[in-house]
This record gives C-alpha cells, sequence and structure tokens, in this order.
C-alpha cells in the first residue's frame, strides 16, 4: 500500500518554511549587512569617485542578481537544490571574512589618490566570492519555498509573504548593527559581523535540512558521480568550476577596456546583455517547441512580470546608493532622541516590510475569498506607481529644506513606507508566480530570469545613480546645489515610476483577455 507523506507543519505551514525562513533572514543579514556599508566603504575608505561608487553598486549587485540564473540551471539538471545552497553558504561566508581584512586606508597625495594595492584586490575578491555564493543560494532557496508545498496548496502565497518576512528581519537587523559597527566602530567589525550572521544562516541549514522531505535532493544522483574529468566526477567538476566563476567575477568587477569605455557599458552590463539575450532566444525556442498553448501562456505572463520588475528595481535599489548619500550628506539625522548614521536609515525598508507583512499575508487570501484579488499585472502596476510616488515624497524634501538648509528626516521615513508599499505588491507576489506560472521543469532557471530582471535593475540603478554624482573638491560641501541636484534625480525618477506604472496598469486587460488564467495568480 502506497501512502502519501505529509510534511510536519507548524503554525498551518511546513516545518520546512521555516527552515528557509532562518536561513535566508541570516543570509540577508550578511548580504544587506555588507550592502548597507559598500557605498561608503568605497567613497570614504578607499576614496573612490560617487560615480564609480555608484557604478561598482550597481555592478556588484547586477552581477550578484545575474549569476542565479545560472545557479538555478545547475540545481535544476544537476546539483539539487539541497547542495546547491550549501555551496553558496560556503562562498558567502568565506566572502564576508575576507571583506573584514580592510588593509590600509587610501590617502589623497599631490591630488593622486593613493591606495593599498592588496587590500582593493582582497576587496575584489571577496566580492566576487559573495557573487558566486548568491548565485547559487538566492534562486534555488526562493524555489525550495514553493517546493514544501504541494501542489495548487492555497497556502503558498502567505508562505512567501512569511518567506519575504524572514528576508526583511535579516536586512532590519543588519542595517542597524552592520551599519552602525562599520561607521563608528570600523568597517571590518560591520563586515566580520555580516560574516558571522551567514555562518548562523549556513547552520540553520544544515540542521533542518530533514524537514524538507528528499524534495531538494539531486533529480540524478548516480549522474553526479560520473567521471568527467581526470580525477573529478561531475559534482566536484562543477564545485571547480563555481572557483573558476570566483576568479572570472574578481577580474570582471575590475575590467577596463577600450572598447567597453567606447561602448559606455561596464563589462558587468555587457555580460548580463549576452546572458540576456541567450535566455531570450531559449525562451521564445522552449515556449514554442516544449509547451502547450496553457503553459506557453502562462510563460509568458511569466515573461511580461519579469520584464516589469526591472524597472521596479532600478527605482528600488537607489535606497543604498542616492538615497543613501543623500541621507549622509543632506539630511537631518537627529531623530527619537539620538544621531542616525546614513547607513542605519537603510533599516527602515526592512522595517516597514516587516510591519506591513502580516497585513499583506492577511490580505490576500481575504480578498481571494470574496473574488476581489487584483491579479499579478495589477499588483505590479501599482508597485511601480508606489516607487514613483516615494521618489516624488524625496523630491519635495530636497525643494522644501528645514531651517537650517537640510532635508527633513521624517520625509525619508514617509518615503521609505510608500516605497515599501510598492515591494509588498510586487516582490514577494513576483516570487510565487515565478513558482505558479512556470512550467515545473524549469522553475529554478525560471528563479534565476527573475534575478536576473533584478540584476538589470541594479545596473539600471547605478546609472541613474550617477546623475546625482557630486565630485569630492575638497571644500565644504554646497547644501543647496546638493539638493538640487538629488532633487532633480528624484524627479526624474518619480516620473519614470508613474509613467511605467500607469502603461501597465493600461495593458492589464489585454493581459488578462490573453490569459486569463495565468493573470489572476498570484
Amino acid at each position: 500500500m502506497i501512502t502519501t507523506v505529509r510534511p510536519q507543519e507548524l503554525y498551518g505551514h511546513p516545518k520546512g518554511l521555516y527552515v528557509c525562513f532562518f536561513t535566508e533572514m541570516w543570509e540577508r543579514f550578511s548580504f544587506y549587512g555588507m550592502k548597507t556599508l559598500l557605498f561608503f566603504y568605497i567613497t570614504k575608505y578607499h576614496l573612490f569617485t560617487d560615480e564609480a561608487g555608484y557604478l561598482l553598486l550597481g555592478t556588484y549587485g547586477g552581477l550578484a542578481y545575474a549569476l542565479p540564473v545560472a545557479g538555478g540551471l545547475l540545481a535544476d539538471r544537476y546539483l539539487g537544490l539541497r547542495k546547491a545552497v550549501v555551496l553558496g553558504g560556503i562562498l558567502l561566508c568565506l566572502g564576508h571574512f575576507g571583506m573584514a581584512l580592510e588593509g590600509e586606508r587610501a590617502r589623497l597625495m599631490d591630488g593622486t589618490v593613493m591606495r593599498d594595492a592588496t587590500a582593493v584586490q582582497t576587496f575584489y575578491f571577496s566580492l566576487a566570492l559573495i557573487i558566486v555564493g548568491v548565485g547559487f543560494l538566492k534562486p534555488n532557496i526562493s524555489t525550495l519555498v514553493g517546493r514544501v508545498y504541494p501542489e495548487n496548496d492555497p497556502r503558498r502565497d502567505s508562505g512567501f509573504t512569511w518567506f519575504y518576512m524572514g528576508i526583511n528581519a535579516g536586512a532590519f537587523v543588519s542595517s542597524l548593527v552592520c551599519g552602525y559597527l562599520g561607521e563608528v566602530y570600523g568597517w571590518s567589525y560591520g563586515f566580520g559581523a555580516a560574516g558571522i550572521g551567514m555562518l548562523i544562516g549556513l547552520s540553520v541549514f544544515l540542521r533542518g535540512q530533514r524537514h524538507f522531505l528528499g524534495r531538494a535532493e539531486p533529480p540524478q544522483p548516480l549522474r553526479l558521480r560520473q567521471r568527467v574529468l581526470p580525477g573529478l566526477n561531475l559534482e566536484w567538476t562543477i564545485y571547480a568550476g563555481s572557483g573558476l566563476g570566483v576568479l572570472a567575477v574578481w577580474q570582471i568587477l575590475q575590467m577596463k577596456l577600450a572598447f567597453l569605455a567606447a561602448s559606455g557599458l561596464t563589462a558587468t552590463e555587457i555580460v548580463a546583455l549576452v546572458l540576456a539575450l541567450a535566455l531570450g532566444g531559449w525562451f521564445v525556442w522552449y515556449t514554442a517547441a516544449r509547451c502547450s498553448i496553457h503553459e506557453r501562456a502562462q510563460m509568458w505572463t511569466l515573461m511580461i512580470l519579469i520584464a516589469v520588475s526591472t524597472v521596479f528595481w532600478g527605482l528600488y535599489e537607489q535606497t543604498y546608493g542616492s538615497w543613501n548619500a543623500f541621507a549622509d550628506r543632506v539630511m537631518n539625522r537627529d531623530a527619537l532622541g539620538t544621531t542616525w548614521t546614513a547607513g542605519q536609515l537603510t533599516a527602515l525598508g526592512a522595517f516597514f516590510i516587516l510591519a506591513l507583512s502580516p497585513f499583506f499575508a492577511w490580505l490576500w487570501p481575504f480578498l481571494d475569498k470574496r473574488g476581489l484579488n487584483p491579479g499579478a499585472p495589477a499588483k505590479f502596476a501599482w508597485g511601480l506607481v508606489c516607487a514613483g510616488l516615494a521618489m516624488g515624497v524625496l523630491a519635495y524634501a530636497a525643494a522644501h529644506p528645514a531651517a537650517n538648509g537640510k532635508a527633513g528626516f521624517w520625509w525619508l521615513v514617509l518615503a521609505y513606507f510608500v516605497l515599501e508599499v510598492g515591494e509588498m505588491v510586487l516582490s514577494p507576489i513576483g516570487l510565487a508566480a515565478v513558482t505558479t506560472l512556470s512550467v515545473g521543469r524549469v522553475v529554478s532557471l525560471m528563479m534565476g530570469v527573475w534575478f536576473l530582471a533584478s540584476a538589470f535593475g541594479e545596473m539600471l540603478a547605478g546609472r541613474l545613480g550617477s546623475l546625482a554624482a557630486i565630485e569630492d573638491t575638497g571644500a565644504a560641501l554646497n547644501i543647496t546645489a546638493a539638493l538640487a541636484t538629488y532633487g532633480g534625480l528624484f524627479t526624474l525618477l518619480m516620473w519614470i515610476g508613474l509613467g511605467a506604472g500607469a502603461l501597465l496598469l493600461a495593458t492589464v486587460p489585454w493581459i488578462r483577455r490573453h490569459d486569463g488564467r495565468a493573470a489572476s495568480h498570484a
């Protein structure tokens, strides 16, 4: 007699969800703890220019979200989710601890910046370890959340919302802890704390992997044992290849070639464009040759949502670039009896996600029971509108400074609130849409494509942020001129968000006519 094994549950959800929740919480603690400090570390410690800092921030983020395509593909076809997550966790630990080796501070001598070459190379290599680690861990831990639920389980959207809370719990604490330690006590303390967080996350995953009930194992375990190189089976060949990938990314991060300068593109942008073209060709072929009419409709709906998300992330990621610089340079940061560092204020985003998540976890099932749950395309459109409105709040703040000439603290708080409402109606819904609309055979790959859209968003954010670059001449900052620069950028971004949201809202009826079932998911 064949029996179906039901996953052990806790508070109405499979226990595997909670393992993913706490693993991702600590992984995001490490990732965002480091990212909170990255722009300031680049510009204040290594004395990169604003423009170089914004572009490196976009390059780093772009690669970190582009490589999940490869990580998802390797997990789908060979490694399985569990092994891919463990590999990613190990690389992340090494990278975060490497960031703690800061070396000597750069200094200005006769108008020339003198940097510690070893420290800079260690910095780039550590970033490469983190990028490749994210590529293996990020898409597969997200896919695993969907895997712990039975098919068509109505709790899945709610589960992804709780999972999203784990992401933001880690981001909230890390911004406060790492942001404070890094800027007040020293960069190595902030980066070291991020490394400890990742180590805890990896430990949680290893201890809780039994709750996945075999659903995270390799699709063909025997194939991994086949010898493909002298002395190496397929599994260890993949591990060795990931090491070569780290070396390649290490070079890409600092690549400066003549043809790149002529094209106006960074090496990362070229890599991402080539990858996107290859994936686009594969997607057209796959949906035409391997999908039924119903599967094809769902996959194309998913691809539209993925493409739209690029614009949202291009706006959202200003929080770690231009928003961070705005708060540090031209905003009052005294509030609630203390002076906050700019890095600590990035915790506002995660704070509002934590506050809003229970409401949205309740809202979608409530609306669904009454036939009022808007489809994913409509939710994405309102997410874009909220991102545009958040930029409008900061544009207003820049144009209406306080008595001391700086922008008011509470305008930033309001901007974060509006932005995070937008994130709640877009990002967790997008994760759920990947697992529900994608053909099961390629779900991890499509999760990687979702993160590739985030990669383009990161690169777009870097390009847009550089429009507000302020040159450090050594003189005191002209607050009025800086406010005008930031205000101009935020106004432009406001219209981008509002325009893209309005355009998508106008196309929602067309999407529903062509694929009513898919458009109603999530």
